[in-house]
């Protein structure tokens, strides 16, 4: 049986989930990480599944021979906290994440309460950590 992705890229508009966000907090940072996101990037936004914001993409394969595309970093303004997404297994990001400021991770998330609590500096420089780190490996 073929493993079918979850989270793909779609032609749903970025503005419109972003407005569809209940808290107004929650929006203002969503728009502000667009902003961030995008001027460090270069790339446009993308939605990827119904509520994951991305930006450029990569194609991976793994040894199990499962492969597909991914954004190169994004985030998420769900209800509980903003997810912030980067490369995954990247062990050179720690001394930056210790750097960002209030935040917990995840496997594959670094997760915020709100912008205001972390350094956009840092955020930006973890935003081009990653695009480097995934264009490297995957190039």
């Amino acid at each position: 049986m073929a493993y079918e992705l979850k989270t793909t890229e779609t032609d749903a508009d970025v503005v419109e989930f972003i407005e569809s966000v209940e808290s107004g907090k929650k929006r203002e940072d969503a728009y502000r990480l667009l902003d961030i996101f995008t001027e460090t990037t270069g790339f446009e936004a993308k939605m990827w599944g119904p509520s994951i914001i991305g930006f450029g993409k990569y194609h991976y394969t793994y040894e199990t021979g499962h492969e597909g595309d991914a954004p190169l970093v994004g985030f998420s303004p769900r209800k509980a906290k903003i997810s912030l997404y980067f490369a995954t297994g990247d062990e050179s990001r720690v001394p930056l994440l210790e750097r960002l400021g209030k935040h917990t991770t995840g496997k594959a998330c670094v997760y915020v309460n709100n912008l205001a609590d972390i350094d956009e500096e840092v955020l930006r420089q973890l935003i081009d950590h990653s695009v480097r780190y995934l264009q490297s490996r995957y190039s």
